[in-house]
């Protein structure tokens, strides 16, 4: 177990000082409630507030708007030491904080709400930089703090963009904080499988010169546009390209290991009149897999579709990436040290108020109320290496990465730990009950549910950054493991660069779901109506 020394007691005793606000502060960010690529309420709240604290932020970095890159530099040398925030919400999860099915008021049902929550995980890794920043200015500890504002984890999008513009190359270590999404693994940091994959791409079907089109008759004479066979054209481009890559889905990768590809249809139709072709559509594609390799043999196909599909519409067609995650690097000795800064502040534990929220859950779903309304699982420690044995039960031998996250881009530029921390969740009521997801947003929106989940975290983050700047031969094993599996760092033998390449523009332009302000006020973009 780690050692409970005066500079982690400074830091323990900042979060316990600052609690009460700092719950407040998580609920002004649950409420803002923005998805991907349009959290601009969310990065100004966090932007602001790491300046008033004395750190220098970038705001829009690596072109994001809704990104930042915040630093915190004490005395003159030591160790530069990443963290991260996230904020971005989901659509189509809107739900108040209550214990029974109902959207927020004001805004369509199928609005965006937090489901991790992002909140959550943002107010975690917050707490714990400026609690390690607090002992850093009190007891002298020399290093730099280099805190980002990640957008649109759930496309994983802005890490791989950070990382293309050189964002992580200077880190000594990072600290990744995720509310845990596998119960099992409540409190915990991954040893070996870390997420895989995650590679995203917008196609952009347009009817250019629909005139020329193989036209039966031309408008001539008494014929007119509704007399003239029309191009195919951007709808049906969309519509061939959804079902051509559902029938091929089959053929893309072998029947072994995880993989999955989906699809969003961002645009289509434009309200055309209806003797015009539709002119422009667009459709994203998203596929999760263990491998680059994989992943590339997935954009080979769906790219071989969209050219095939252009063809027979009468279309021009453009891929565009909107992200393209490395499989994460394990480093064992970070993963330790954090673990045992874990063991040494001990799982979160729930008050009665949150478990009278689960039961008054329960009953709102036809049963009574139990004890012990939440999973247990929450509040039990799992040693890594027991963790990793059972998250291995389900995955065969080869398969060395599983489900993605874009966190995993870090990992190739500096020792990188991924810590889990137990998130409230509602026990299933019976064996064979799947709990509505309406339960889990909920839950994210209620202060004794999550506090004590992003408090805990911020209480590991805190002491993992004091021991790393605090001891130099802790860091140094880290980077040492870092150097090994990568064959000499960044730019190494074994090190893999940022996929997407130098200098990416960041896929902000696109029609991305948002918040909007109209004559009628502001709204989700499915309009509310009536």
């Amino acid at each position: 177990m780690s050692e409970l020394t005066p500079e982690k007691r400074t830091a323990l005793a900042w979060i316990e000082e600052h609690a009460e606000d700092l719950s407040r502060d998580h609920m002004t960010l649950w409420h803002f409630h923005e998805p991907s690529w349009r959290e601009y309420k969310s990065a100004r709240w966090y932007v602001d507030r790491l300046r008033a604290e004395g750190f220098e932020v970038e705001a829009g970095s690596a072109g994001m708007p809704t990104a930042f890159c915040a630093t915190f530099t004490n005395g003159e040398g030591g160790p530069v030491i990443g963290a991260y925030a996230e904020y971005d919400a989901v659509p189509g999860t809107s739900q108040d904080p209550v214990p029974y099915k109902k959207p927020r008021d004001g805004v369509h049902r199928y609005a965006a709400g937090h489901t991790d929550p992002h909140s959550a995980l943002g107010m975690g890794s917050l707490t714990g930089i400026l609690a390690a920043k607090e002992a850093m200015v009190r007891h002298g500890i020399a290093g730099t703090i280099k805190y980002f504002g990640e957008p649109a984890e759930k496309m994983c999008g802005s890490k791989p963009v950070h990382a293309s513009h050189g964002y992580y190359d200077d880190l000594d270590a990072a600290l990744s904080f995720h509310p845990t999404s596998l119960p099992a693994l409540s409190n915990t940091t991954v040893w070996d499988t870390h997420c895989g994959c995650y590679w995203s791409k917008v196609y952009t079907f347009e009817c250019v010169e629909p005139e020329s089109w193989l036209g039966a008759g031309g408008r001539e004479g008494t014929n007119n546009n509704h007399s003239v066979a029309r191009a195919p054209a951007a709808i049906d481009a969309v519509c061939l390209m959804y079902t051509t890559s559902k029938y091929t889905k089959e053929s893309m990768l072998p029947h072994r290991g995880s993989w999955t590809v989906n699809e969003a249809i961002l645009c289509a139709g434009q309200a055309t009149a209806d003797n015009l072709p539709p002119r422009f559509g667009q459709i994203q594609y998203s596929w999760r897999c263990p491998t680059i390799e994989m992943a590339e043999q997935i954009g080979r196909i769906l790219d071989n579709n969209a050219s095939h599909v252009a063809g027979i519409t009468h279309t021009e067609v453009k891929g565009d990436w909107v992200t393209k995650t490395r499989p994460g690097l394990p480093n064992h000795a970070l993963a330790e040290i954090t673990y045992r800064n874990l063991e040494l502040v001990g799982a979160p534990k729930w008050s009665r108020e949150a478990k009278d929220f689960a039961n008054e859950m329960r009953k709102s779903l036809g049963f009574e109320p139990v004890d012990e309304p939440l999973m247990e699982e929450i509040e039990r420690l799992v040693e890594p290496r027991e963790g990793e044995a059972m998250l291995r039960e389900s995955l065969p031998p080869w398969q060395k990465n599983f489900t993605s996250d874009d966190y995993t881009d870090y990992t190739w530029h500096a020792p990188t730990v991924r810590l889990y921390i137990g998130r409230a969740a509602l026990k299933p009521p019976k064996a064979g009950h799947a709990v509505p997801h309406w339960c889990h947003c909920a839950l994210g929106g209620l202060p004794a549910a999550m506090d004590p989940m992003f408090l805990k975290a911020g209480e590991v983050v805190a002491t993992t950054m004091i021991d790393l700047m605090a001891e130099p031969e802790l860091l140094e094993r880290c980077r040492a493991e870092f150097r090994e599996r990568t064959g000499g760092g960044i730019g190494g033998e074994r090190w893999v660069p940022p996929l997407l390449g130098k200098d990416y523009p960041a896929p902000v332009h696109f029609r991305w779901p948002e918040y909007v302000t109209t004559e009628r006020g502001e709204e989700w973009w499915i309009p509310v109506g009536a």
